[in-house]
């Protein structure tokens, strides 16, 4: 028995989409994501198979069925009348071939005594017609095959799975051999179709189930993953904070505790790096120290000698012999410079320990950036433009050698005439809507807090592009041609020192009309930073000196 091709109409109908793409940010989302593809591609995949092969075997059994049974009733019956049948006596024998156990509809096509065409079918007048059968199933019934060694039968048994509002049925046909009436059948396979329905509803609440047991899965594989990964970046963040003794516990043999004994045996290397950089460092500030007290004595002496000999100089009486006066005045000169530079140690390595401390009185900035000017005879070289009347509280002597070490520096490497200019400054407090700034004596606002900024700024050929970052560093020499200075290169460094200790800063910038500036902020009031030590500076913050022109 040969089968003509056909089969059930589809019963699901396409869906078109978009296709979105996603940033995905969070690792937790990716690994929930792909869990979640792969169960779902999983979960589908088994799914569609289990619904192909139920459905194939639902088809199979129940198709089976009704062909045997029909074939059977076509055989027995059917094979029972005439050549040419009398109308009635088809419809009775279709009558009786569906009253089988298959339930099925039959019609029977046959040729009368007269020559027409009679027809015999199941249920009467409004029941299976041969309209109800496709085309191609009736030319494949009734078209006789060649007898061959392989083909013992000139006429086959034929079906076809069709869809007939909406419903599914099975249609087959066949002839009686040796002559008689066609036979058809319909059978429907609606109840199939809901059990394969049922079955589809369940597989796809199999695969949700599924999607969300992934989605779980996934969560608990992401937390078990996420929580050292996040651990050591809660680490790593502690251990750049500065906190160097951060560890982290381990636990297992996989990737992850490597990880973390990689992390503990860096952190340990490196505590044990900076706390061999910061003994270094303290035994440079305790040398550094403990030889400009040691180098005090003798230069007390030698300070006693030059004042001696220096006043031999100053005499009128000529007492000095030409011949050494120019190595008396080196010695004189170069001595008053070894003194300088051993009181910049000293300042340099109280700060760097930590016990520099203000002592803070109420000044009139303007007098103040005067008698550091008069104090060294500087008056006719530079052009202050200071209102009196604006008041701060900071350390006298502190914010002199600030203004000695920039009004000196302009005059050695700038040249006259300096400008100095004296502005009151509001800063706009963090959260506040803006910052304003305006001269007066005004104090500290609802909005922001004041600062005093001083101006310092020459006319000579500016700082170099290459040497601005470097001005505050300490003994810097901005040309190799030039090591030696007659400063001590530590001046700018020691202002700007000066400046933290207060809460400011100074800053260097070339002025476009040429020359350059050097802007020192502080605040109008420093009593909150009176009784702390001074401390380190700390990233961004760079110290100098005096020669960096």
């Amino acid at each position: 028995m040969t089968t003509a091709h056909g089969g059930f109409r589809g019963w699901a109908a396409d869906r078109t989409g978009h296709l979105t793409r996603l940033r995905f940010t969070s690792l937790r989302l990716r690994l929930v994501v792909v869990f979640g593809l792969v169960a779902l591609t999983a979960a589908v995949s088994a799914s569609g198979i289990a619904y192909w092969l139920n459905r194939e075997a639902v088809l199979t059994r129940t198709q089976g069925a009704v062909l045997r049974d029909f074939q059977q009733e076509m055989q027995n019956r059917a094979g029972a009348l005439p050549a040419h049948p009398e109308q009635d006596e088809l419809q009775h024998t279709a009558g009786q071939m569906a009253n089988s156990s298959q339930r099925f509809s039959v019609l029977l096509v046959a040729t009368g005594t007269d020559g027409r065409t009679v027809y015999g079918n199941s249920g009467g007048l409004s029941g299976f017609s041969l309209d109800d059968v496709p085309q191609s199933l009736r030319t494949a019934v009734n078209k006789q095959q060649p007898l061959t060694g392989g083909n013992k039968s000139p006429y086959h048994l034929y079906w076809q799975r069709v869809v007939d509002h909406g419903t599914p049925y099975l249609v087959a046909g066949t002839r009686v051999i040796g002559g008689g009436p066609t036979g058809y059948l319909r059978k429907s396979l609606e109840p199939e179709a809901k059990d394969l329905n049922s079955l589809a509803w369940s597989l796809g609440i199999a695969t949700g189930l599924a999607l969300i047991g992934a989605a779980l899965l996934a969560q608990a594989a992401a937390t078990t993953v996420l929580k050292p990964v996040h651990r050591l970046g809660v680490a790593a963040r502690r251990l750049g904070e500065g906190r160097l003794d951060t560890r982290l516990r381990v636990s297992g043999t996989d990737e992850l505790a490597d990880l973390s004994r990689t992390f503990n045996n860096a952190a340990e290397a490196l505590e044990k790096r900076v706390a061999d950089m910061a003994a270094r460092d303290e035994a440079s500030r305790r040398f550094v120290a403990d030889m400009s007290h040691e180098l005090r004595t003798p230069l007390t002496a030698i300070t006693a000698v030059t004042e001696v000999l220096e006043e031999e100089l100053e005499a009128e009486t000529g007492s000095m012999d030409p011949m050494i006066e120019p190595a008396v005045r080196l010695v004189v000169s170069e001595t008053r410079r070894l003194n300088d530079l051993v009181e910049n140690l000293m300042e340099v390595t109280r700060f760097d320990a930590g016990t520099a401390r203000l002592v803070l009185d109420d000044v009139d900035v303007a007098d103040q950036i005067t008698a550091c000017i008069d104090a060294r005879a500087w008056l006719d070289a530079v052009e202050l433009d200071a209102a009196r009347g604006i008041h701060a509280r900071l350390d006298p002597r502190r914010l002199d050698v600030i203004l000695a070490n920039l009004i000196g520096n302009a005059l050695k490497h700038g040249g006259s005439p300096v400008r100095v200019s004296v502005r009151a400054e509001r800063v706009e407090r963090a959260g506040a809507p803006g910052a304003e700034t305006g001269d007066g004596d005004g104090g500290d606002g609802d909005g922001g807090e004041e600062s005093v900024v001083i101006a310092v700024r020459d006319h000579g050929p500016g700082i170099p592009e290459d040497v601005l970052p470097h001005v505050f560093d300490r003994f810097y020499k901005a040309s190799a041609s030039r090591p030696r200075s007659e400063g001590s290169g530590l001046g700018l460094s020691i202002a700007q020192e000066n400046a933290h200790i207060h809460g400011g800063a100074i800053t260097a910038a070339n002025c476009p009309e040429g020359g350059a500036v050097f802007t020192l902020r502080l605040p109008r009031d420093a009593s909150d930073l009176a009784e702390q030590p001074a401390e380190r500076a700390g990233a961004g913050r760079t110290t100098g000196q005096e020669d960096a022109r």
